[in-house]
């Protein structure tokens, strides 16, 4: 406030020594009392709303650029300085009071846009392509957390998932009982037991009982426990460890996906960060960014590693889709695919969330009596599932699976396009054209 009062000062000097001489000229000059304290009085009262002027200027000019919400304030105080003045200076009253009116409206509507969650416009943040291989070990790792979890500091907060999506299935901490996939603490050490064990077939991947025995032909299998880490990634159906199969199968199939392909895509810089952190996060010494590189390089053909794009920043937590992208797209960018099986999308086999045949499933999941949403139809169901998934869980899938902020990351346009899709696919009907949704 002191800061208002000395910059209304410096802006208003003159008017303030102009009214000062006024007073002046009232004391000497007008000799009737009561016309000398009519005029001190109404002097007095000019100085307060000249004052009030320029603390509103002051305001105005300090906060523009800034992002404090204080700028309505300025304008209230123009409104209380044209009410005080259309009282006191009835000749003109009238006008003051129109006026008063007209800023009480503008500081009215101004306070209401600002008290509104503020969206920060101008130029986007510059892009930047991330070196992973020039990066140190604890560089690596903080990006590997980011990967995961979404961020910095993040791998404590119950529910964070970043754009690999790991933490849907793996448990990452110590004691941590997962039930859909194995609880990744210990991995490093662990790898190397998993070498060992009777299914795994080191030496002869054909005899393995999994639906796929290599990552591709000839690949063969791991010989030490980072390569193991990087198969695992690359080709989760090569071993599953036992008890985390996809059911039914027998543990000859991974509910997994791999993850250097759609929708999740990650990198050999990424995959590298990402198994970075599982070392350094306990103490251990990682491999070098090159061994980690060479040890995927067995796993993942050339054809097959994505490359990272301008700007790919692990971290980057905003919209994921806009609305505007394919369907096809608009799926992969969510990221359904990695848990849902989706009739029509190439590539959506995902085993770990349910079949998403929601023109069949959503009217019956309605008259579930243990349903407790608020949806009336099939179309408020799905939008329902998609932006609070904890509502109604499916029988046989465990809560807190889904991310629970695709309200932030995806745009109104893309929940509605999803929405469309899958609220026309129907058991036993012929699958839409994807061009209609496009």
């Amino acid at each position: 406030m002191g800061e208002l009062i000395t910059e209304a000062i410096s802006i208003g000097w003159p008017a303030f020594a102009f009214l000062t001489g006024l007073l002046v000229y009232c004391q000497v000059r007008i000799t009737d009392p009561v016309q000398r304290k009519n005029a001190l009085f109404k002097t007095g009262i000019g100085m307060l709303c000249v004052f009030l002027a320029f603390i509103a200027i002051a305001n105005y000019k300090n906060n523009f650029y800034g992002e404090s919400r204080l700028l309505p304030v300025s304008l209230v105080m123009i409104t209380c300085l044209t009410y005080i003045m259309g009282i006191y200076f009835t000749n003109i009253g009238a006008l003051m009071k129109i006026g008063g009116a007209m800023f009480f409206v503008a500081a009215a509507l101004s306070g209401y846009g600002n008290w509104l969650p503020q969206v920060e416009g101008g130029f986007p943040p510059p892009e930047v392509k991330l070196d992973f291989q020039s990066m140190t070990q604890q560089q690596l790792a903080d990006e590997g957390e980011k990967i995961i979890f979404g961020g910095l500091g993040q791998s404590k907060v119950q529910g964070a998932i970043g754009k690999g999506q790991c933490p849907l299935c793996h448990g990452f901490n110590q004691g941590f009982l997962s039930e859909r996939a194995p609880n990744l603490w210990g991995i490093p050490d662990r790898s190397h037991e998993r070498l060992k064990h009777e299914l795994y077939y080191m030496d002869n991947p054909t005899a393995r009982p999994t639906v796929q025995k290599e990552a591709f032909d000839g690949s063969g299998t791991a010989t030490n426990g980072q390569e193991y880490i990087a198969e695992s990634h690359a080709c989760p159906s090569c071993f599953v460890v036992p008890g985390f199969g996809v059911k039914g199968t027998n543990d000859t199939e991974s509910p997994m996906p791999r993850i250097h392909k759609p929708p999740i895509s990650l990198t050999l810089g990424e995959l590298a960060a990402v198994d970075t952190w599982l070392y350094v996060r306990q103490g251990m010494e990682a491999p070098t960014y090159d061994e980690i590189e060479v040890s995927y390089e067995k796993f993942v053909p050339e054809a097959d590693r994505p490359q990272a794009s301008e700007g790919d920043d692990a971290a980057a937590g905003g919209v994921l889709a806009t609305g505007e992208e394919p369907i096809t797209d608009l799926f992969m960018k969510a990221g359904c695919p990695a848990c849902h099986t989706i009739p029509g999308i190439e590539g959506a086999t995902g085993k770990v969330g349910p079949l998403l045949l929601e023109g069949s499933n959503a009217p019956q999941r309605l008259k579930d009596p243990a349903y407790k949403g608020h949806a009336q139809s099939t179309r408020e169901y799905i939008t329902e599932s998609i932006l609070n998934p904890s509502m109604y869980v499916v029988q046989d899938f465990p809560d807190n699976q889904m991310p629970k902020d695709f309200g932030q990351k995806l745009s109104a346009g893309a929940v509605n396009k999803i929405v469309d899709y899958l609220s026309s696919l129907k058991q036993g009907q012929e699958l839409p054209a994807l061009e209609a949704f496009n």
